[in-house]
């Protein structure tokens, strides 16, 4: 007899307020055959506040285990059961454990759903008063200062809102970063504690906020960047245009392939980008 596969099931978990826990959580919480948690301490404080008893099995689900327990849990979806997946706050996979499962899982062609609940990316953007029509999540940045330029400056030209998580102690560091790359008053907007007691949000333009960030911040932190300003061909002066072709060399592009494609979006003759570059290389800036 075939055994029908079960259903994997992400659940989005409150960011700070327990009472933003969606109705369904408590539902799948109490009824899944398997709950698979990033701490299953800070599961068992929340299953306590909603006044739920998991029937199922907890196991812990964290990103030194991932990879060995995937398997685990993709043979009991195939056996049948429903496997909750739990991170510690928002929504499973989102720079969180969750997408080595879901990818295991939707090659088995198991059915995967998920329970919406509170997203720090979409709230911060919320809050953030900067443009919300388009934007991209790019997580956390590297640690290491030269990785972490290196990063930036591959989307030093998105026009689209961009999106971060970083750690409180890094934060001046990454915002000073941001000021370098981006520049000094490109307006971003910290967001502190989101839905908890101390929430704030902080507004303002880059090198304002790295000021006020090397006082010191504390708690879990979302920062929102604004896009890259539209411009024209004629704000485009040669300084401007070699470090769109030093940005496209970092991010692994030949030289005469990026001045082709800085040339393109700028709308200039491609012979304007290589004469500035040969005079930047010729100054030895470049």
């Amino acid at each position: 007899m075939t055994v029908a596969p079960g259903t994997l099931v992400l659940a989005g978990t409150p960011i700070g307020d327990i009472s933003d826990a969606p109705p369904r959580l408590a539902e799948e919480l109490a009824g899944a055959d398997v709950v698979a948690a990033e701490d299953t301490r800070r599961l068992r404080r929340l299953t306590q506040a909603l006044g739920v008893t998991p029937k199922g099995r907890v196991v812990s689900y964290f990103e030194g285990n991932e990879a060995a327990r995937t398997p685990e849990l993709v043979e009991e979806l195939a056996g049948g059961a429903r496997v909750l997946l739990v991170t510690d706050a928002g929504m499973p996979s989102v720079s969180d454990p969750g997408y080595r499962l879901v990818a295991a899982a939707v090659e088995k062609d198991i059915r995967v759903t998920a329970v919406p609940g509170p997203s720090a990316v979409l709230t911060a953007l919320a809050l953030s008063g900067l443009p919300v029509d388009r934007f991209c999540f790019e997580g956390f940045l590297p640690r290491k200062a030269g990785e972490r330029l290196s990063r930036l400056r591959e989307v030093a030209a998105e026009r689209r809102t961009l999106v971060y998580f970083e750690a409180p102690h890094r934060l001046d560091d990454t915002l000073a970063a941001m000021a370098e790359v981006f520049g000094t008053d490109r307006r971003a907007a910290v967001c502190r504690e989101l839905t908890k007691t101390y929430e704030e949000v902080k507004r303002g333009p880059l090198a304002e906020l790295a000021a006020w960030a090397a006082e010191g911040v504390r708690g879990e932190i979302t920062v929102v960047v604004e896009g890259a300003p539209e411009k024209g061909p004629e704000e485009l002066d040669a300084a401007e245009l070699v470090r769109r072709v030093r940005v496209r060399e970092e991010a692994g592009e030949r030289r005469k392939e990026a001045i082709v494609a800085v040339a393109a979006e700028a709308g200039l003759p491609k012979r304007e980008v290589f004469d500035a570059v040969v005079a930047a290389k010729n100054a030895g800036t470049m």
